[in-house]
């Protein structure tokens, strides 16, 4: 199986297909961008991602994963029984495996148990857990990369209904108080059954609605930006009080309820503001792109900007000096997918030094893997005490960070 799985990665990256990979469910993609170039222009550059070693990490991490699969396909997550969620999340990993596939019995009976937790109003979530939204896009996403006709019906079904969940006009809060585009709840998803939105929901469902091929003309998207803006902290284009007077670029949880950060509050300028912080920053930039907004739009600038003033993998950037290491997989899950989607090989921080973020992002993760192929955060939060979620983030963030540009990935410098 080494050998197989060595060539493979030496051979061709692109057999590794993570990140931003698209299937239509209408039509074929016609638009497929070229790859760029890795390294500088003009200077030849020395293979900066040990390939060797991280087609070696992922090939133990496989192994861990398979043999911690239930009888019914699945893996546990934080409620009893298999969680659909997590399931997606590490079928997504074996898909875009050379050595296992859309065909191997290990993703399809992990397809085969997600599936069962498919609802009547096209929602693929456990009504249990009241995650459904979340739990949605996630399956969705793996839906796209799974590449199944079979799956056309099931891909529409999921697309309508997170559509259907966005909040948006004729819907009313948790006061009664209508929804229109002066709301800030205003474009945003959460969890599900009427729950308040945030931006971790809401850049999933950007990323399950592109990677499954809804038109980026559809309204979804445009309505999204109008919630996506509002957890910017940036005053010239958010219009939330919470917002005022100038703003560093980086993002927070949610504007809802007067605004929320996970990282709490900073004192700037003798103000109390919501910290923004690394993986919301992150999700925020990746949504506007795969919304196809402009790289020289002023909220993508911003973003890019708080991200090389705040470029790091040994923590999850600008949380508080007490929980640096919380949500650290998330984060890592989403950095590399967001500089994907960007394009570029090289992320510039404050001092002026250019980062390989691709190098940096294996290096961090090689030198977190345990013995037995592993990941775990130990600063437990948001999950990241389960190595099967863990495990999972970290494979797909590898994958993610072998790739210039999956099929059917538009790069934002191709983007409109």
């Amino acid at each position: 199986m080494r050998s197989l799985i060595l060539s493979a990665v030496v051979g061709g990256a692109a057999l590794l297909l993570s990140g931003g990979t698209r299937v239509d469910v209408a039509a074929a993609d016609t638009g497929a961008a070229a790859t760029r170039a890795v390294g500088d222009e003009g200077r030849e550059q020395a293979p900066s991602i040990p390939r060797l070693q991280v087609a070696e990490a992922i090939d133990r991490a496989m192994v861990f994963l398979a043999e911690r699969q239930a009888e019914d396909g699945g893996w546990a997550g934080p409620f009893p029984g298999s969680d659909p969620a997590i399931t997606a999340l590490v079928a997504r990993g074996f898909i875009c495996h050379p050595n296992y596939g859309s065909r191997h019995e290990i993703t399809r009976r992990a397809v085969a148990c997600v599936l069962r937790f498919r609802q009547p109003d096209g929602g693929i979530y456990n009504p249990q857990t009241g995650y459904a939204n979340y739990t949605t896009s996630i399956v969705l996403t793996m839906l796209a990369d799974l590449k199944d006709p079979q799956q056309v019906a099931v891909i529409r079904g999921a697309q309508k209904f997170l559509t259907n969940e966005q909040w948006t006009e004729n819907r009313k809060d948790d006061d009664g108080r209508p929804i229109d585009k002066d709301h800030a709840w205003y474009g945003g998803a959460g969890y599900g059954r009427g729950r308040r939105p945030d931006l971790s929901n809401t850049h999933m469902m950007i990323e399950a609605l592109y990677a499954s091929g809804l038109p980026a003309d559809d309204p979804a998207f445009q309505r999204a930006l109008v919630f996506i803006a509002r957890c910017q902290m940036l005053s010239r284009t958010n219009d939330q009080p919470f917002a005022r007077e100038g703003g560093d670029g980086g993002f927070i949880y949610s504007p809802a309820n007067d605004g929320e950060s996970k990282a709490g509050t900073i004192e700037v300028d003798g103000r109390v503001r919501l910290r923004s912080y690394g993986s919301m920053t992150y999700a925020g930039f990746k949504s506007m792109l795969y919304a196809r907004v402009d790289r020289e739009d002023p909220r993508v600038r911003a973003a890019w900007e708080w991200i090389g003033r705040h470029y790091t993998l040994d923590s999850n950037p600008n949380m508080p000096e007490s929980q640096t290491q919380e949500g650290l997989y998330y984060y890592y899950h989403t950095f590399a997918k967001a500089l994907l989607a960007w394009g570029e090989p090289k992320v510039t921080d404050a001092a002026g030094v250019a980062h390989d973020w691709r190098g940096d992002l294996c290096a961090a993760l090689l030198r977190r893997q345990r013995a037995d192929g592993s990941w775990i955060n130990e600063a437990d939060r948001w999950y990241e005490g389960s190595p099967d979620l863990v495990t999972a983030y970290a494979i797909v963030a590898l994958q993610t960070a072998l790739h210039e540009s999956p099929p059917g990935h538009v790069p934002a410098t191709q983007a409109r």
